[in-house]
């Protein structure tokens, strides 16, 4: 199989194109002016947000989608105590947090002065989770489809804090996505709902949203609130390796990236391959070798989850494809593979600690599964 000579995606990776020269559709920036106009935009919003006096109708001049992890702990400290917002810090409680992100939440309600609020609906969350794990993805598929149940999940988020903030009048909702998910996130309200419909149809968004969105698309557009996001506008300035070094300094951060992923991270690796024979990260990593490649001498990471260099990312992807599949059809030693799993994600750059902490959470993969009602093929890409 061929496979980009700049980023090394496959020839069937969901919605890329490998041109005559062997350089894919991604890396020749077939959606520039897409990309274009999305920094234009995000870079508006933020600067209005960044001049915008106190919010006339309500105590709160912004909604902040608080996660636990790094950018999201970072930039809710400078948000309160550099930019002097007032600000409403709204979590979603999701069945399937990671403890060390539920840890950084404790740490930040302590010594970050925010209203803080939590929205939770198990029930709902777990639904959706269900009706996408289990549907056979149509083919050859559309770029981000190896990442639907994760772009799935946080567009439910990203609506039920909009929502949130349309019915209480805040005029902003921050979002702390990287500045590489500029790719992967609509900037308009409007058109956030639209993507979810698109994906679920109008019955199971119905039933998700209980027929609230409604009132919100016809909304005038004054009414609706705007997403700020603050590291795809500052996205020059993007460090995370000084972000992690900071609030480590502040006592604001007790782990790692790899530790606050959710306890779904499996069960992504295992959509993933099981439909498009990847790994969860492949973007990522085809993004960060994009990058590298065309400015080696710079080592400047503008990626939320970075691979070192010198890692063998085509070996690494074939062995944790081996061991996920063979949890999903409960086959091997669970002892070897929780070793085997360890002296991956240590190669790709996690601490011992953070590489076990992710391993055994692979380990339980079918009981996850098994609570969100998902039903795991035995073999799958592996077959």
């Amino acid at each position: 199989m061929r496979v980009c000579t700049v980023c090394a995606l496959k020839e069937n990776h969901p919605g890329i194109l490998l041109g005559d020269d062997g350089v894919c559709s991604l890396c020749t920036l077939d959606f520039a002016g897409e990309l274009m106009e999305n920094f234009t935009y995000t870079n508006r919003v933020f600067q209005e947000f960044t001049r915008s006096g106190p919010n006339p109708h309500g105590d709160h001049d912004c909604l902040f989608m608080y996660s636990g992890g790094k950018d999201s702990t970072y930039m809710l400290d400078k948000f309160v105590n550099a930019y002097g917002k007032r600000v409403l810090s709204y979590t979603f409680d999701v069945p399937f947090e990671s403890t060390h992100a539920a840890e950084n939440i404790r740490l930040a309600r302590e010594r970050i002065p925010a209203t803080y609020v939590v929205d939770s609906d198990d029930d709902t969350i777990k639904a959706m989770m269900r009706e996408v794990f289990n549907r056979t993805p149509a083919k050859p598929g559309t770029y981000l489809d190896e990442k639907l149940p994760c772009v799935s999940c946080r567009s439910f988020f990203v609506i039920r804090a909009v929502l949130h903030a349309f019915r209480h009048r805040i005029p902003y909702v921050v979002l702390c996505a990287d500045p590489q998910q500029i790719l992967t996130m609509e900037s308009d309200v409007r058109e956030v709902v639209r993507g979810f419909y698109r994906t679920f149809g109008r019955r199971m968004t119905g039933e998700l949203f209980r027929g609230e969105l409604e009132e919100m698309l016809f909304a005038d557009d004054g009414e609706l609130p705007r997403i700020v996001f603050p590291y795809i506008a500052l996205r020059y300035a993007y460090d995370p390796d000084r972000i992690v070094t900071e609030l480590k300094e502040k006592g604001l951060y007790a782990s790692s990236p790899m530790e606050t992923h959710c306890t779904l991270f499996p069960l992504l690796n295992y959509y993933s391959f099981t439909n498009w024979d990847c790994m969860f990260y492949k973007l990522n990593a085809a993004s960060q070798r994009r990058s590298e490649r065309r400015n080696e001498n710079h080592r400047r990471s503008t990626f939320s989850i970075t691979f070192p260099r010198a890692a063998d990312l085509p070996l690494i992807e074939e062995r944790l494809k081996r061991v996920v599949l063979d949890i999903a059809g409960s086959r091997g030693d669970p002892a070897a593979q929780e070793r085997e799993l360890v002296v991956l994600f240590t190669r790709l750059g996690a601490s011992d600690d953070a590489a076990r902490f992710v391993a055994r959470g692979f380990l339980t993969m079918r009981t996850t599964a098994t609570d969100l009602g998902i039903t795991l093929r035995s073999t799958g890409a592996r077959a």
